[in-house]
């Protein structure tokens, strides 16, 4: 999963992305609407989390224009203001949710998670596909009943592409929903996290590499899956 933070506290934005990267959510963030805009504009993001309050376009502006975008990019607000008329308006601008300030960061990963499932039009919250089983609530992953520790770059590709079920994601996919904008888009982080992650998981090698295309949950392991070193 893949988020974007407008949020014009430097301390408390940094904050929010580095807890968020723990729990293997891949966040950038944007100080001011403008920026926002711009890395709407460039990035594909699961959930935009919009600070109400920021200078330039604001947030309830941001919330409209990906409302009017057709996108269906589930949106959290997070603001200070806790009046039922601030969360009532927030909800008529198209809101998915709204969390007001402080907050717990669990409380924060734990809303982000649900409206990921919501997007995934109502796909369970814990997934098996393989042999595979996942819950992203508790970051766990168990492979035919063996617990399985990843890290959280493992976890996040492994999320990607067990929601694809089955389905082709292309390199270029993993980076941009596993990876920040800092990510460099010509480095081979991802052909090296998959075959870590296949390592992990173990034989017989349950992610397969679809030549030239990308990676895929092979729902029939053992037969053709790329091994650990070759993809």
């Amino acid at each position: 999963m893949r988020v974007l933070i407008v949020e014009d506290e430097p301390y408390l934005a940094e904050a929010i992305r580095d807890g968020l990267r723990l729990a293997a959510i891949a966040a950038d963030t944007a100080g001011d609407g403008d920026t926002a805009l711009e890395l709407l504009g460039v990035n594909a993001y699961d959930i935009a989390v919009l600070d109400r309050d920021v200078p330039g376009p604001s947030g309830d502006e941001i919330a409209t224009r990906i409302v009017a975008s057709g996108s269906g990019m589930p949106i959290l607000m997070l603001t200070a203001a806790d009046r039922l008329d601030d969360k009532a308006s927030g909800f008529g601008l198209g809101a998915d949710d709204y969390l007001t300030k402080p907050f717990e960061l669990r409380e924060l990963v734990l809303r982000l998670r649900a409206l990921d499932r919501r997007r995934g039009h109502s796909r369970p919250p814990v997934r098996e596909i393989a042999g595979l089983r996942l819950d992203p609530f508790r970051r766990e992953v168990y492979r035919d009943g063996r617990y399985v520790a990843l890290t959280r770059k493992q976890f996040a590709v492994l999320d990607v592409l067990v929601a694809a079920e089955g389905g082709v994601v292309s390199a270029e996919e993993l980076l941009e929903r596993a990876w920040d904008e800092n990510a460099d888009p010509f480095t081979n982080a991802v052909r090296i996290t998959v075959s870590a992650l296949r390592k992990r998981l173990g034989e017989p090698w349950v992610i397969a590499t679809v030549a030239g295309v990308g990676y895929r949950i092979d729902t029939a392991p053992g037969t053709g899956p790329v091994g650990p070193g070759r993809g």
